[in-house]
């Protein structure tokens, strides 16, 4: 059945309908918090290291952040200055809405970027429990054009009315206020692409941010290679329609397929490293 023929109601299962079912979105839950904490530390490490393989550090620049399952006013970063593959749990640090760092490794260095952008979106949106921020190839170079993403292929539909352009580039950034803009022009949204600046990726989950990530910026690739391609032809991309967009909307970019897209990420890192990073 082509996408424009769904109904409605029909529509609401569509993710079900292609495979995907309510439970892919259960979450373990722990009596003993401190295991609860322990194992969600775990699995931003393993983020920070599902970055580095994909080549998403710039020296020191680049944070994701976790709200803690305890004290949700916090939450657990980076500490600056220790590359994405050498990251543990062990070295992550817990910082409160102050941008005090309460608790974590021997370096305690705060990215005050980090602090400014990550404290704002936790604040303003309390279904975030992850957001993920870095200067990435190519959500870094698409960023500098000032435009949505086209709808060109299926992938980028996940992304349908469902991420903004944040325009007011002011340098690093460093001041509260700037921070509290980002978070008010992401609204709803899951991705904000930051222009002259970045991707920033959003989810209920460590898993779907990560993988909402890392599909926004495969498909600023594919945005900037098509655009390149067709000028050199005197032509455009060919566009999905918004209603054959909006219906894919709602397979590709539902929680449900994020987040088992990205478990399947973490079980390849996982087996990758051995699950080193959970030391």
């Amino acid at each position: 059945m082509p996408p424009s023929s769904v109904s409605a109601v029909d529509a609401a299962d569509l993710p079900i309908r292609t495979g995907l079912r309510p439970d892919d979105l259960a979450t373990p839950t722990y009596t003993d918090k401190a295991q609860e904490c322990q194992i969600l530390k775990e699995r931003l490490a393993a983020a920070f290291r599902l970055f580095a393989k994909y080549g998403f550090d710039e020296g020191v620049a680049g944070h994701i952040s976790l709200r803690d399952p305890v004290d949700k006013s916090t939450f657990w970063v980076n500490p600056l200055g220790l590359h994405f593959s050498l990251i543990k749990a062990s070295d992550l640090i817990q910082v409160d809405a102050k941008g005090k760092v309460i608790a974590g490794g021997a370096n305690r260095r705060l990215n005050q970027a980090a602090f400014a952008i990550h404290s704002a979106i936790h604040e303003a949106r309390p279904d975030v429990a992850c957001a993920c921020h870095s200067h990435s190839i190519y959500g870094r170079t698409f960023s500098t054009l000032g435009r949505e993403l086209d709808m060109i292929t299926q992938d980028s539909c996940s992304f349908y009315n469902d991420h903004v352009i944040y325009r007011n580039f002011k340098g690093v950034v460093l001041e509260e206020e700037e921070g509290m803009n980002i978070a008010e022009a992401l609204g709803d949204k899951k991705v904000a692409l930051l222009q002259n600046h970045g991707i920033l990726s959003t989810g209920k989950t460590i898993e779907e941010a990560v993988f909402w990530f890392i599909s926004m910026e495969k498909c600023c690739h594919t945005q900037l290679m098509a655009d390149a391609a067709c000028a050199g032809r005197g032509g455009s991309p060919i566009k999905i329609a918004d209603e054959e967009a909006a219906t894919t909307h709602k397979v590709m970019g539902s929680i449900m397929y994020g987040r088992m897209s990205g478990l399947a990420l973490f079980d390849m890192i996982e087996n990758e490293t051995g699950g080193q990073y959970k030391l």
